[in-house]
C-alpha cells in the first residue's frame, strides 16, 4: 500500500489524550477534520493503527488532535514521534485548484522542451516564497525549473510528461 504523510506527532499535550502534530499537508482542514480516519504509525513501526479524529484545534504552530477512544495520555504516548498518514485512495483531486497538482504526481515526470529534447526527470520540489521550483536531474547536471506559466506549457500526469519553454539562461 502506498502511504502519504500528513503530519508528524511530535509530543503529547496535557493528560487527556491530546497529541501535538506538526502538519505536513497543504489541506489541514480536510485531513484533520473531525471524523476523518488516519493511519498512525508509531516510531519505527511498519504497521499502522487506524485512528479517527475526535477533536482538532490549533495551538501556536501545532495542531492538537484527540482520537476516538483514546482520552488518556497513556493511550497516546506510544504514538509520540510517529507519523500520521493517508492512503492514495484518500487523496482526492477535488482539493486541487486548476493548474495545481500533488507533488507525487509531478515527481518522476520527464521534462521535455517544446522542441522535443528530453531535459531530465523531476526528482524533488522546492517550496520558495513565490512559486515552487522543480529539481530536474539531467544526464549531465541538475536543473532548477520554476513552476511558472511562462515556462511550464503542458503537464500530462497520465503520460508523466511535462513540456516547458526553455528561456535563455534557464538551463
Amino acid at each position: 500500500m502506498e502511504w502519504f504523510n500528513v503530519g508528524r506527532i511530535v509530543n503529547t499535550h496535557g493528560i487527556r489524550g491530546e497529541v501535538r502534530v506538526l502538519s505536513t499537508t497543504d489541506f489541514e482542514e480536510e485531513r484533520f477534520a473531525v471524523g476523518i480516519k488516519l493511519a498512525a504509525f508509531k516510531k519505527d513501526d511498519k504497521k499502522p493503527t487506524w485512528v479517527t479524529i475526535e477533536s482538532m484545534r490549533r495551538h501556536k504552530n501545532f495542531i492538537l488532535l484527540t482520537f476516538e477512544g483514546m482520552n488518556n495520555i497513556n493511550l497516546v504516548e506510544p504514538f509520540k514521534e510517529g507519523m500520521l498518514k493517508i492512503t492514495k485512495d484518500q487523496m482526492t483531486d477535488d482539493l486541487l485548484e486548476e493548474n495545481e497538482y500533488f507533488y507525487h504526481d509531478i515527481i518522476g515526470c520527464t521534462i521535455v522542451s517544446e522542441e522535443g529534447e528530453t531535459i531530465g526527470a523531476v526528482t524533488d520540489i522546492l517550496q520558495t516564497g513565490a512559486n515552487d521550483v522543480w529539481v530536474v536531474k539531467g544526464t549531465k547536471k541538475e536543473h532548477y525549473i520554476p513552476y511558472i506559466e511562462d515556462i511550464v506549457k503542458e503537464i500530462d500526469i497520465d503520460e508523466k510528461k511535462i513540456v516547458i519553454h526553455v528561456m535563455e539562461g534557464l538551463l
